[in-house]
């Protein structure tokens, strides 16, 4: 795969405006894993109650995002943009009478409407970004675009942590960042109603004219993508279940505080935001599916480590774990859609149901409120194996291909 350019001047603008979105929804996304911690504390639940945080706002990607498919396939991508900032800036300022309601329930409305705000977000932007450019290089530029995921995570445990667990927080403290954040989403709605975002358009095909929904086309003749699809619902088991449980695992070995460890977390999140740029750069010059498959070789021997209770070792193979996932979720994602043309919106729609993977921190919270802290583990350790066994499908499929490729020989040798 010779070296190309991530995208072109036609697509410049528009690439722009919309890699600045997947900050906002990496923002948060993450504030979820402080935010966890935060009320287990202040309102004294169990990681098992606070885990509902997850299950809340990922059930609202599982409830919307083939309704989201729907609207944007009619209305275009500028205003799939706009409904879901809309909603995701009305969730984010209900905070502020949930915090005078005083119960844990009322925020997790709020925490719903924003999850149905960032499928919107998120059903756009990702299979968008795919298509400013050429093909070759549409993996590439979706990890691009989703290094500022990773800045807007790394930004969030941050700031947010420091904010939390400075020591004079209180429980309705959640209402000042999220209310900064609503009103800050509902800006850049005003400016993405104003601007114009090229609609990218696909010839009609024969598959196109043949009966039967898309969402039947899908599951009937792409069995790849099928395989996509539940190597993304497995990553998003073990991605969201490691981040959200990560405070929790580090805190409770006794390791540090909850200051720290959110600091830690933040510095995991920043090999995160680099694995991306960096295997952004990488995948310009080798195929994305072998990239894909080293990197989830390299989470399972992670995994493997952390199941020995090795003491901090472990924490740093978790760390170090967050460097080998950070392509995963664009890589998949980008691969399962390919080739699909006119089917790729209901295609990126089903795979945007699969952040409903976080609900898997919830069972690492039953495992580990019944067990120990370290046997949870073995869920993300699942969760990877199921992509390495895409990555090598893909890879068994595409041998011909790459075996006459002059840089995957360079590669090989």
């Amino acid at each position: 795969m010779a070296k190309t350019k991530l995208t072109s001047k036609q697509y410049f603008i528009p690439f722009v405006l919309i890699t600045s979105l997947f900050f906002l929804w990496g923002f948060a996304r993450a504030i979820l894993d402080v935010l966890n911690k935060h009320f287990q504390n202040s309102l004294d639940i169990s990681i098992t109650q606070s885990s509902l945080i997850q299950v809340t706002t990922y059930f609202g990607y599982f409830l919307m995002a083939i309704p989201a498919g729907w609207f944007i396939n009619r209305n275009g991508y500028r205003l799939g943009v706009v409904i879901g900032l809309l909603l995701f800036g009305i969730g984010a300022l209900m905070f502020i009478p949930c915090a005078a309601m005083d119960t844990f329930f009322a925020y997790l409305i709020a925490l719903f409407i924003i999850g149905c705000g960032l499928v919107f977000l998120e059903t756009s932007a990702n299979p968008y970004v795919t298509e400013l450019g050429d093909k070759e290089t549409g993996t590439s530029r979706l990890n691009f675009s989703q290094s500022f995921n990773g800045l807007g995570s790394l930004f969030a445990t941050f700031a947010i942590g420091q904010f939390f667990f400075n020591g004079s927080s209180e429980g309705d403290d959640v209402v000042v960042p999220y209310t900064i954040l609503g009103i800050l989403v509902l800006v850049i709605a005003i400016v993405f109603s104003r601007v114009e975002l090229p609609e990218i358009q696909h010839e009609e095909t024969d598959e196109d004219r043949s009966r039967g929904t898309r969402i039947m086309k899908l599951f009937r003749h792409h069995p790849m993508f099928v395989f996509g699809l539940f190597a993304l619902l497995a990553y998003e088991v073990a991605e969201i279940s490691i981040n959200s449980y990560f405070i929790n695992f580090v805190t409770g070995q006794g390791w540090m505080d909850d200051n720290i460890a959110s600091i830690v977390l933040t510095v995991a999140l920043a090999f995160f935001m680099i694995g991306r740029f960096l295997g952004s750069w990488i995948m310009r010059r080798i195929p994305a599916e072998i990239m894909l498959l080293v990197c989830a070789a390299g989470s399972v021997l992670c995994m493997i480590f952390v199941l020995f209770d090795l003491g901090k070792l472990s924490m740093i193979a978790i760390v170090c774990n967050y460097l080998f996932e950070a392509i995963m979720f664009p890589t998949i994602f980008s691969l399962a859609l390919s080739g699909l043309g006119n089917l790729k919106m209901s295609a990126s729609s089903l795979l945007m149901m699969t952040p409903i993977g976080g609900c898997g921190f919830m069972l690492m919270g039953i495992v580990a409120d019944n067990t120990n802290l370290v046997i949870p583990f073995i869920i993300p350790l699942f969760g990877y194996i199921v992509v390495l066994l895409f990555a090598s499908e893909l890879t068994r499929k595409n041998g011909t291909m790459l075996r006459r490729n002059p840089i995957w020989n360079k590669f090989k040798s």
